[in-house]
């Protein structure tokens, strides 16, 4: 698993059937799974993607905030 500081979201879709994890740091990324776990999972491995298609075609990486969102 990637090592990962950006802040994930995962939540439970009905509509989809299935958890989701986004990463609202990266707009519009996100990942399914049956379970968190797997979403989980799923989600750090287009992070990790992401990351490295970024550092190949030299464009910007934000900075990992943390926690964005406070309840």
């Amino acid at each position: 698993m990637s090592n990962s500081k950006y802040e994930i979201i995962i939540y439970w879709s009905s509509d989809d059937d299935a958890f989701i994890a986004e990463v609202p740091e990266l707009a519009g990324y996100m990942a399914d799974g049956q379970t968190s776990i797997e979403a989980l999972n799923n989600v750090q491995t287009v992070i990790q993607e992401w990351l490295e298609t970024a550092k190949k075609l030299n464009r910007e990486i934000p900075k990992p905030k943390g926690k964005l969102i406070y309840a």
